[in-house]
């Protein structure tokens, strides 16, 4: 009888097992100063939308982000109004809000505050995505993942752009082994980032996506509309960004690899960046590592070095060293709290 009555609470048990694991994630959301904020929120807590990403739902959201940045600013208040519309508390205290949640989404527009602000998040444990730019200087950029790694919370950071169906094929071998790729986007510039942090990342990060990490040198051609950048990586192949301020932008470029080339593909929206998202927030386990998008930023910073430099060739490996001397205090400051 005993063994009959186990076996009956495990049968009563089990739907209530079944229910509590095909649960969504509840997602706490940093930031309400840009579009990706209202857009990822409406793919995840929106069952209708024919393109929702089901497993995770955003629940609250802190909404300080820059300070300064008047298209930033400017937004927070319509957002608010909007987000509230989708079932999301708003909230005015960030250490409590990582308290009430299983994840994380870091979408302040401004890139400057982010160190600061996934401090709390790291320290809880909390798997978190970072959305670009990761931070406002590559000294951020490095001290971040260094404390996620300090910290054992799982972190990455990605433009949408990286899981475009084109790149990914090409990142999967479509092409071959890839011998070096052009890519272009638009590249409009913030005066309080790097010059291609804030919109140019979209085009080198795909670049990256095909390329991988590894790039040694970087020299840099600017005009007040265009952008050219070009990488050499350390096995011999070359890389570049063409940056777009003025006629048609777009995102796209080519790709050559051992078995021929073909175009890099452009935008596929939002969804397929949030099921890897949603995905890492399961797993823990990043769909990016913290070496490319270093790699990334490095490729960047090191192109408004060339530009201080006189356009001249630059290593990134100084431009990284300078940096992580930069983001040793930064750590420390951060670990000592």
């Amino acid at each position: 009888m005993k063994r009959l009555s186990l076996l009956a609470l495990l049968f009563l048990l089990a739907p209530i097992q079944a229910q509590e694991s095909t649960a969504p994630l509840r997602v706490g959301m940093i930031g309400l100063d840009t579009s990706h904020c209202l857009a990822f929120a409406k793919l995840l807590n929106n069952t209708d939308d024919p393109k929702h990403v089901s497993g995770a739902r955003v629940v609250m959201v802190y909404p300080k982000g820059s300070p300064d940045i008047a298209s930033s600013v400017s937004r927070v208040p319509q957002y608010t109004v909007e987000i509230k519309k989708l079932g999301v508390e708003v909230v005015n205290d960030l250490e409590e809000m990582v308290k009430q949640v299983d994840a994380v989404l870091l979408e302040t527009n401004d890139g400057r505050p982010h160190l600061e602000q996934v401090i709390p998040v790291l320290k809880a444990g909390k798997p978190c995505f970072i959305d670009k730019p990761i931070a406002g200087s590559l000294a951020d950029c490095i001290a971040i993942f260094e404390l996620a790694k300090h910290y054992k919370t799982p972190l990455f950071s990605s433009s949408s752009l990286r899981f475009s169906k084109g790149v990914q094929a090409i990142r999967n071998g479509s092409l071959g082994d890839v011998t070096g790729c052009d890519a272009h986007s638009p590249c409009a510039l913030e005066k309080t980032h790097p010059d291609l942090f804030w919109y140019g990342i979209h085009g080198c990060e795909t670049l990256f996506t095909a390329m991988g990490p590894g790039v040694a040198t970087v020299v840099r051609t600017k005009t007040a509309n265009y952008d050219q950048v070009t990488g050499t990586w350390g096995d011999g192949r070359i890389g570049t960004f063409r940056g777009i301020r003025a006629g048609k932008g777009g995102y796209g470029g080519t790709a050559f690899g051992t078995k021929g080339s073909g175009p890099i593909g452009g935008y596929d929206g939002y969804a397929p960046l949030l099921v890897e998202i949603v995905k890492f927030f399961k797993t823990g386990v990043p769909p990016v590592s913290a070496e490319e998008t270093t790699d990334i930023y490095a490729f960047m910073e090191a192109a408004d070095e060339s530009k201080r430099q006189g356009f001249a060739q630059v290593k990134v490996a100084d431009v990284v060293a300078k940096a992580r001397a930069e983001a040793t205090e930064k750590i420390a400051a951060a670990i000592a709290r």
